[in-house]
């Protein structure tokens, strides 16, 4: 039945993210927010509310290991099998969209996470520090996007452009009811989602005598990985690879600043030896391995896309004995 609970969990979460963003994007568009910032803060959020729910939930029930898991696990996973899939697909072709600012602004954000967690634990302090980190991160790259539109540049570093219609999970047509339904089930689905598969990965932990922290870098981190896969086979297939990049990097530095910032202001979370001598540094050195593919524009080809698989199940591999 855990696996049930933690499956029923995973599921709701996924569909209760997804409604509850497009309720959102929908409403604040009709409330005249601009796009811009619709698509830097409410979808990036929105979208980032399943880790969230599952980071607050595990230190609410005294598991800190599934949160930190979480997040460290699906960093890693978001590059090494993220892109790895899709590239395996049919590989990724670098663009002229210019993401090199915001990938040194994620490393940053590693680095300093990783520094972070060798102070710990992680207390309401490191919270709104990294929460900080995070608003300038946002205020600068919506900076640079106005800029950019300015100038008549539509391939501007931070997504989505002023129309509304290419906002994530936008409707011009959706209803007003509609968006109060999707509201409403996002946000009694999330919670729901989250207390069934944080409880059942717990018993799962315990039942087979493997640890929380392991539970959150394999089973909860590769569960919340899965809209990130879908976004990033739909733009391999389309042939965007900044698209399939940027959501990779956006997601790993709202992971770091914003999920932990705000679950450790929620509630301490201590940090357990592992990820000091060994999990930490694999996903900072998986996050280093896109550094030729965003300076030096190589293709994420079907090779790549072998080696980086490879890689991640080798990690899981050694995690898991």
């Amino acid at each position: 039945m855990d696996w049930i609970y933690a499956g029923l969990g995973l599921i709701i979460l996924l569909l209760a993210g997804d409604v509850l963003v497009k309720g959102a994007v929908n409403l604040s568009l009709r409330l005249g927010i601009p796009a811009m910032i619709v698509s830097l803060t409410i979808v990036a959020f929105g979208t980032s509310a399943p880790e969230l729910l599952i980071a607050i939930k595990a230190i609410a029930d005294q598991a800190p290991g599934i949160a930190m898991g979480n997040v460290v696990g699906s960093n890693t996973a978001n590059i090494l099998l993220v892109l790895g899939v899709p590239a395996v697909m049919t590989g990724l072709h670098s663009s002229e969209c210019n993401i090199r600012k915001t990938y040194v602004y994620m490393i940053l954000a590693t680095l300093i996470f990783i520094g972070v967690c060798f102070t710990g634990p992680l207390t309401w302090v490191h919270g709104f520090g990294l929460l900080a980190i995070l608003t300038f991160v946002l205020f600068d790259q919506a900076r640079e996007a106005h800029r950019h539109r300015k100038a008549g540049d539509h391939c501007a570093p931070c997504g989505p452009g002023d129309d509304p219609e290419e906002v994530e999970g936008a409707d011009a047509d959706m209803p007003g009811w509609q968006i109060g339904l999707f509201l409403v089930l996002g946000l009694i689905g999330l919670p729901l989602g989250a207390d069934l598969l944080v409880d059942g990965a717990v018993n799962i932990a315990r039942t087979f005598g493997i640890s929380e922290t392991v539970i959150g870098l394999t089973l909860v981190a590769v569960g919340t990985s899965l809209p990130e896969l879908a976004t990033t086979v739909m733009a391999a297939l389309r042939r965007q690879a900044d698209v399939a990049l940027g959501n990779v990097i956006g997601s790993n530095m709202f992971n770091l600043l914003a999920i932990i910032g705000v679950a450790s202001v929620i509630g301490d979370i201590p940090v357990d030896e592992q990820f000091l001598r060994f999990d930490l540094w694999v996903m900072l050195a998986a996050s280093l391995m896109l550094a030729p593919f965003v300076f030096l524009r190589w293709n994420i080809t079907r090779s790549w896309g072998v080696v980086l698989c490879a890689l991640y199940a080798t990690y899981i591999g050694i995690i898991l004995t």
